[in-house]
């Protein structure tokens, strides 16, 4: 049987608070980790099926034009040019990529054919070997060089910004620029297909396996149920592996070519070409307040750039409508379509660089106005949405605030810095941290057996997130069971279709879904006591209601099982639903290198009922460690002359090393929010990024007074501004 259960309405009975097992919300370790530690969780180019060849992708070595003629390759077993390669171009989800040939090139790096042979070494010297002739042409690769497009559905206005500034007391009006920046995950792609007559298996790196299956059906041109996906473990994603990819489709193309399995694993420098970027930005920021710190006007224009082929564009201003209240508000959306490498995706895409830059800016309204930044931040927190009235489905804003200025002893800070110690000089930094929140339509199967054992299956991915062990607890809370007899099967298209991970909506909507499956199993098992599934207490394998007491083995019949669908609704129009924190660090800044060192770092949170402490804490720690890198570090540079990009591995893409990172905290506000489902928990993977670079940025204003509008913070910039 399945339960289904549409969201139109809250849910208010916090039944989960009160369950017997007291093992949902527990910072239980990951149930796989010994798995992964002991190297016996098998990633997707571990599998070995007999019979094995390799595949490597030859990439474009031009920005646009046609491929006329691809050469031999001597040793290998196939040279393979097919468009389906090329149709999803990187994002995925519902967007295709070019259809019009394999000969088309859209950007420099991208997969034109796949070279396969015995060994990967002589599939890779073949690859980097064959001749290829091209027919040129001439297209832009900067932002600048183009007309930007303004797509009429991201354009939104109310009342007049420009009427604001001229009349406001104190106002502010800049411009920041964000570079490109790469998910950089620990495991590059990578794809092994094998077929069985027409029946066809891909173990690929991918994160939202029910989306990728049809995209991958669609791509090949055969049947979803022809087709089996299996991702059991994957190396991080970030975004990066929300859609199918070359590798995947080339692979599957390959195999069914030469009637073996085929592996087609990137290289880091390959990732870095083909698997999308976020796209630079170009953010100017207005903002008007009266002499109090109101806010009576906020602008937000936006460049951005992607292929001109692709639908997807950074949604840098998504939080800025509803984070704070103003009577005159503008945001500009505005896309240049060049020919750098497909722009998509990136962990917390929009609010990673748009909120980043947004709270700089409150920053430095702050100091204009006279005002401290978190007295500025919470005189402007709205009651309902901003221009369109909808109530918040929760709103913990102002308590992060406050609770975050007292426990980083933020009355402390000196508003000038004037702290140093020898050749450091000292500051602090803080900002609002916002992301908005979803709920994606989700199903899964739980099973129990006679003998007490559980069984949660659903297609669901485990990214690094801790997916295992927070449905495992779910099911062991809902279920009375000990989490050791409760087994989670994972990653595969023949379990039943899920959310997949992405948009921070993964943990909410497929643990909705396992709720309701564990619903239905006991409103089996109260039948079979004879009582309402509400006086149902399972705890420790036993069946209580009233006086009565019974083991589960003997109300079971061999196994029972039940079905969760989840599908949002109502509520995710009727309310705006959103996660809240603050970010707090402390930097200290060399005078004379312009090295900066972030001494101390600090994320409160909100984002409803949390599901395993630990996991949830190792999240926000990489959404913080996100945030160093965007503040300091992390650059993907382009040529100016043909767009590729140069920074295309982790020796040039700086990201942040244990040396750059200090012992961060992170600290949970008590929270359930009744409009996301009965689980209510929300989105945090993402939430942790959002304004993490911002709380660093601010602090080196505070510590010398420069304040980089040019992102990353490298030393360069910091001296060039202690000089001025």
């Amino acid at each position: 049987m399945t339960r289904h259960l549409r969201v139109d309405g809250p849910t208010h009975d916090d039944r989960l608070d009160h369950m017997a097992q007291g093992i949902l919300g527990q910072p239980l370790n990951r149930l796989e980790g010994p798995l992964k530690v002991t190297g016996w969780a098998a990633y997707a180019a571990e599998a070995r099926p007999a019979n094995m060849v390799y595949g490597v992708l030859v990439q474009a070595t031009v920005p646009a034009g046609k491929v006329l003629e691809i050469g031999d390759a001597p040793g290998a077993l196939a040279v393979i040019q097919d468009k389906r390669m090329v149709r999803y171009a990187a994002q995925g989800m519902d967007q295709k990529g070019p259809t019009s040939g394999p000969d088309q090139i859209e950007y420099m790096g991208q997969a034109i054919a796949l070279v396969v042979a015995e060994s990967f070494e002589a599939a890779r010297h073949a690859a980097q070997n064959i001749a290829v002739r091209y027919k040129v042409s001439s297209v832009p690769v900067e932002p600048e060089a183009v007309t930007p497009e303004l797509p009429p559905k991201k354009q939104s206005a109310a009342g007049d910004v420009d009427k604001a500034m001229r009349e406001a007391a104190v106002t502010l009006d800049q411009v920041w620029h964000t570079p490109s920046q790469m998910s950089a995950a620990m495991e590059p792609h990578a794809a092994i297909a094998e077929w069985d007559g027409d029946q066809v298996t891909i173990r690929a790196a991918l994160q939202m396996l029910s989306s990728n299956r049809k995209q991958m059906a669609d791509a090949l041109g055969i049947k979803e149920q022809n087709l089996r996906l299996l991702s059991p473990y994957v190396g991080g994603g970030f975004g990066s592996k929300l859609g199918i990819n070359a590798e995947a489709v080339s692979a599957a193309i390959a195999a069914k070519e030469l009637g073996r399995p085929v592996m087609v694993a990137m290289t880091r420098q390959q990732v870095f070409d083909l698997a999308h970027r976020r796209s630079e930005t170009r953010q100017r920021i207005r903002l008007a307040c009266d002499a109090d710190g109101r806010l009576t006007g906020i602008g937000h224009e936006v460049l951005v750039s992607n292929l001109p082929s692709s639908e997807f564009t950074e949604p840098v201003a998504q939080a800025t409508p509803f984070t704070y209240q103003a009577a005159h508000r503008q945001v500009v959306h505005a896309v240049a379509r060049i020919h750098r490498g497909c722009a998509g995706s990136v962990r917390a895409p929009g609010e990673a660089v748009g909120v980043t830059v947004f709270e700089c800016a409150m920053d430095e309204l702050a100091e204009a106005a006279g005002i401290d930044p978190v007295e500025l931040r919470l005189r402007n927190i709205p009651d309902v949405e901003p221009t369109t009235d909808r109530p918040f489905s929760s709103h913990k804003l102002a308590e992060a605030l406050r609770e975050g200025a007292r426990l980083f002893g933020w009355s402390n800070r000196k508003p000038t810095g004037q702290q140093v110690e020898g050749e450091w000089m000292i500051g602090m930094g803080m900002a609002a941290a916002v992301r908005v929140n979803m709920l994606v339509e989700s199903r899964a199967r739980v099973t129990l057996t006679q003998d007490g054992q559980a069984v949660v299956e659903t297609d669901m991915t485990d990214i690094g997130t801790g997916t295992y062990t927070i449905l495992g607890q779910l099911a062991a809370e809902m279920l009375g069971l000990p989490i050791e007899q409760v087994e989670v099967r994972l990653g595969d298209t023949n379990f039943p279709p899920a959310s997949g991970s992405g948009g921070s909506f993964g943990a909410a909507s497929s643990g909705n879904s396992v709720y309701l499956a564990c619903e239905e199993i006991r409103g089996q098992i109260a039948k079979a006591m004879d009582c309402d599934e509400a006086d149902l207490t399972l705890q420790d394998g036993m069946a209580r209601a009233g006086n009565v007491a019974r083991l589960l083995s003997d109300l079971i019949d061999g196994q029972i099982s039940g079905e969760g669908h989840l599908q949002p609704g109502k509520t995710e129009k009727s309310h705006r639903q959103a996660t809240w924190g603050s970010h707090w660090a402390e930097v200290a800044v060399n005078r004379w290198t312009g090295e900066v060192r972030v001494r101390r770092m600090m994320g409160v949170f909100a984002c409803g009922r949390v599901l395993n402490e630990k996991t949830a804490r190792s999240q926000c720690l990489g959404g913080m460690t996100f945030g160093i890198g965007i503040a300091l570090t992390e650059a993907m540079e382009h040529d100016s002359r043909d767009g590729h990009a140069v920074s295309r591995d982790l020796a040039e893409y700086h990201i942040p090393t244990h040396a750059d990172v200090p012992p961060l905290e992170v600290h949970f506000l008590p929270e359930r929010d009744a409009y996301v489902g009965p689980l209510q928990a929300k989105g945090l993977g993402e939430l942790g990024i959002c304004g993490a670079g911002a709380a660093v940025l601010n602090a080196i204003h505070n510590a010398c007074g420069v304040r980089v509008r040019h992102l990353p913070a490298t030393p360069d910039k910091i001296v060039a501004g202690l000089k001025d």
